[in-house]
């Protein structure tokens, strides 16, 4: 799993690369964490899925978790460009009422 990041107009872009699952979840925490903390000040978060190649349960919670860190920091976050695979499993478990797709 790999981590890029962009920040433009004071929305933080977050693009995800790889598998989102129990062996990756944990690197990726902590390097999604350290860079909320860079940018507290960050007004929207929008996590580029892309190139997600696979997304287990694990990695909802990873999402999950991502958005309570950013809820706390006052960050509205968003999902983008979920594989269809990725999509569906994000209906079917209702993260998009948390996080919605743009």
């Amino acid at each position: 799993m790999q981590i890029r990041t962009n920040f433009q107009n004071n929305v933080l872009y977050i693009e995800l690369c790889g598998e989102l699952d129990e062996h990756n979840a944990a690197k990726a925490r902590r390097e999604a964490d350290n860079i909320a903390d860079a940018y507290v000040g960050s007004e929207r978060v929008v996590l580029d899925l892309r190139e997600v190649s696979f997304m287990d349960s694990t990695g909802i919670g990873f999402l999950i978790g991502r958005y309570k860190k950013f809820r706390q920091m006052g960050a509205t976050t968003y999902l983008a460009n979920p594989s269809f695979t990725t999509d569906k499993i994000l209906t079917m478990s209702g993260v998009y009422a948390l996080m919605p797709k743009i």
